[in-house]
Formats: C-alpha cells, sequence, structure tokens
C-alpha cells in the first residue's frame, strides 16, 4: 500500500492497526505508517531497532555529523528505559522484542512540533515464526493543530519519507546481514 508521503511500505493492515505512539498526543493528528520486509527473524529485528538509541542510521552526513551509523549491534542497546533519548525522541514505552515509543523532546519540538513514534518488529504475516521473516513498521505522529502545525505537517510527511526509508532500508540490510550469518 502506497500513499505517499503518509504511508510507505506498508499494508493495509499495518496502517489500520493501533500503536502506542497514536494516543501520546492531543488534538488533531496526522499519522504516518512506514514499513519493510526483513528476513531475519523479529528479535533480531527488534535489536536493530534499538540501535537508534546508538546511531540514526540514515544519512550519515546529514543527521550523524558525517559519522558512520555502526554496522554491528552495540552491546546493551536493546536494554531500555523509560526516559531514554533515542535520537530526537524520549523513551515512553517499549515491550523487549517488539516496539519501543517516544514522543520528541523539547528541543526537537521546536523544529519539528510535537511528534510520537512507534518503531515495531512484527511477526511476517501469513508466515510460521519458523521461516524468520518480520517486517520492521514505524509510525509517526505529529499534532496538526494550529496553523504553524498545518503548515509543517506535509513538510515533516516529506522529509521524514526520504529519511525514514534510508534508515529502515539500511537496518534491515544488517538485520538480514546478521540473520545470514547466524548458525542454523
Amino acid at each position: 500500500m502506497t500513499r505517499l508521503p503518509d504511508v510507505w511500505g506498508a499494508t493495509s493492515e499495518e496502517v489500520r492497526r493501533d500503536y502506542p505512539a497514536d494516543g501520546l498526543l492531543t488534538g488533531r493528528t496526522r499519522a504516518m505508517t512506514r514499513a519493510v520486509p526483513v528476513a531475519a527473524p523479529p528479535a533480531l529485528a527488534y535489536r536493530w531497532l534499538c540501535q537508534i538509541a546508538v546511531a540514526p542510521y540514515s544519512y550519515d552526513l546529514i543527521d550523524n555529523r558525517g559519522r558512520r551509523s555502526p554496522r554491528t549491534l552495540s552491546p546493551g542497546a536493546d536494554v531500555l528505559e523509560v526516559g531514554q533519548l533515542m535520537q530526537i525522541f524520549r523513551l515512553t514505552s517499549f515491550e523487549p522484542g517488539h516496539h519501543w515509543t517516544g514522543v520528541t523532546t523539547p528541543a526537537a519540538a521546536r523544529l519539528f512540533g510535537p511528534v510520537a513514534v512507534t518503531y515495531a518488529a512484527e511477526p511476517a504475516a501469513q508466515e510460521p515464526p519458523e521461516a524468520g521473516r518480520s517486517r520492521m513498521v514505524c509510525r509517526l505522529v505529529c499534532e496538526v493543530e494550529g496553523a504553524v502545525a498545518r503548515l509543517r505537517a506535509p513538510l515533516l510527511a516529506w522529509g521524514d519519507l526520504v529519511m525514514m526509508r534510508k534508515e529502515l532500508l539500511t537496518l534491515k540490510r544488517l538485520a538480514e546481514r546478521d540473520a545470514s550469518r547466524a548458525p542454523s
């Protein structure tokens, strides 16, 4: 299902599903859902989603001051705590092995407005768990109350689409690489 810029790579079910980010902002909101299939088990996909605590995994020149995001899992990056910083988000909740959710820090909210996000590693639908396949899904929710927010939302949607697409494809590639190296 593709309805750019709000949906990229997500199935109709993933777009309709509720995520923890959906209920974190007050007032009118706009939801964006991005997803990629991953030839790796959900636990490994989740582990790579937790790497966002370490680096952004998007365009490193733009959003990581030119430093390359690590290409190996950082020990302890999946040990999460509510309140922890995950790039521009402050962690509000998580379910180990499945998802983490956060809201923009005050500094990020000044630039992007109030934004909530959930990153989830889901089992691939219509496949048995032993198939070792999953989906990385990201739900981004922004406020659209007021004139400034209504103007900012489309810019955020398109900008996030570019950055999130790169981030999810990079994390997918790294998870698949690690899954192919794992002993059978």
